[in-house]
């Protein structure tokens, strides 16, 4: 044989061995279906590179859906954290009080806190019992325009999480003259203009909402 072909052959019987030395592993990742959102996200940050604040930071678009209205409202209210306890004692990805959760039938807040299901489910019930309480004003007001904000029902229902639907009746009987502020200063005015316009036709009016 031949020095040049024994050399070829070596080199190949080398580059062999290497070769043999490396596996490929191909990642296998599994999708769970129930996380999976068939609308398009979309994340929007300042256009001026100016800081980033809430409202310039937004959580996932998914339109004017009740799931993109309670999505919008857990984004303000919490960042959408479900363990999150502000310094008033609110609690949760909606940030509950204690008083608000008993009047559904949660007492035990410490579960409350370390279960998301129960806390969608307190969200529901809350909208429920507060779209029963505004049904009428709903149906009075909505499509009116005070202080250059348009009343809707998912305005109504956002303020009353904020406020109660006490104090969105008063605004209202006002004529957009009395708003009340929460203990961070934001007023319901502000609920009624940034969560206008939202469907909220899925929440049925439940004088006796409950978990």
């Amino acid at each position: 044989m031949r020095k040049g072909t024994i050399v070829l052959h070596v080199i190949v019987a080398v580059f062999v061995l290497i070769s043999l030395g490396f596996t490929y592993t191909k990642k296998v990742v599994v999708v769970d279906e129930a996380y999976v959102v068939n609308e398009p996200l979309k994340y929007t940050v300042s256009a001026t590179g100016g800081d980033i604040t809430e409202d310039t930071v937004m959580p996932p678009f998914l339109g004017r859906s009740f799931n993109g209205f309670k999505e919008a409202l857990a984004f303000k209210e919490s960042g959408g954290d479900y363990s999150v306890v502000n310094q008033f004692g609110y609690m949760g990805k909606y940030q509950f009080g204690k008083s608000t959760l008993k009047l559904i039938g949660i007492k035990n807040t410490n579960e409350f806190l370390n279960d998301a299901e129960l806390q969608e489910k307190a969200f529901v019930a809350n909208l429920e019992r507060n779209k029963w309480v505004l049904r009428n004003y709903i149906k009075r007001y909505a499509g009116s325009v005070y202080n250059g904000i348009k009343v809707t029902e998912s305005g109504m229902l956002a303020a009353a999480h904020l406020a109660g639907p006490g104090a969105v009746k008063k605004y209202l009987l006002s004529g957009g003259v009395e708003r009340f502020e929460d203990g961070n200063g934001v007023p319901v005015t502000y609920y009624m203009r940034k969560f206008a316009g939202y469907d909220t036709s899925y929440i049925v009016p439940n004088k006796k909402a409950r978990i």
